[in-house]
């Protein structure tokens, strides 16, 4: 697989590279997975046109390394999503991100002009949150613990009790998940809902009919973003029904 490094100890990220045709399409998945098991079923769907793919495994989860004394920020994982690019000198590309992948993708059309043409973010969170062990999403949920306790004992628990993530999760590394976690709900400045409703790119935000809360839609699509809902669809639209989760992506691309 093609790899580059993204720290000076010399760790390196992993993406799958699927040939085809420009622009080339760049796909982030979420917290606690894993590029190919996100994304693998649709970057090459007959639907999307057979796009050159890029499927990446974000720095501690799956295939890439998990350095211990990196941040996992937006910001750091962002830049190591431009890293790519660069080295692969693609640019104006479609890019594709679900739940902290979305946030990752905002920021990295924000930060980056001219590098993202089309912007496709899935189950975002775009707002801060606070961390809280009852909280409607996990990223808050591992957020409210201590790094500490959470590599200890947190991370093993959601293997144990969350069945359909833990096959991705255990792919991944603890610690990284934790801040990642932190990182997300924590969030950037401006906000990803900010960023998004400014930009001036084409953009759209999927979300599944059964998945999480999308605060003030209306105010997004009044801003120029198109969203788009899949039905019967929860969190993770891509597994719960792929055709129509491409069938979003083929009206995003329109």
């Amino acid at each position: 697989m093609p790899r580059l490094r993204f720290d000076e100890e010399g760790s390196e990220v992993f993406w799958s590279d699927l040939p085809g045709r420009f622009p080339a399409r760049v796909f982030i998945h979420g917290i606690g997975g894993i590029g190919w098991a996100a994304f693998g079923h649709i970057a090459g769907h007959p639907s999307l046109g057979g796009h050159r793919s890029i499927i990446v495994d974000l720095p501690g989860h799956g295939l890439s390394d998990r350095p211990t004394r990196w941040g996992y920020s937006l910001d750091d994982h962002a830049a190591v999503i431009a890293g790519i690019c660069r080295h692969l000198e693609v640019d104006a590309i479609d890019l594709i991100g679900h739940s902290l992948g979305g946030d990752i993708a905002v920021v990295v059309a924000e930060r980056n002009p001219g590098l993202v043409a089309r912007l496709v973010v899935a189950e975002a969170n775009l707002d801060p949150l606070p961390p809280s062990p009852t909280g409607d999403r996990f990223s808050q949920r591992i957020a409210a613990q201590k790094e500490a306790d959470f590599v200890a004992a947190g991370y093993r628990q959601i293997l144990e009790t969350v069945p359909l993530w833990s096959p991705t999760l255990r792919l991944c590394d603890a610690r990284a998940v934790h801040r990642s976690a932190v990182a997300l709900v924590a969030h950037v400045q401006p906000t990803g809902r900010e960023i998004l409703e400014t930009m001036t790119i084409p953009r759209t935000f999927i979300r599944g009919e059964l998945g999480e809360e999308l605060r003030d839609a209306a105010g997004l699509e009044a801003a120029g973003v198109g969203v788009v809902t899949v039905p019967q669809a929860g969190h993770l639209m891509m597994d719960d029904d792929p055709d129509a989760f491409v069938g979003a992506l083929v009206t995003a691309f329109a």
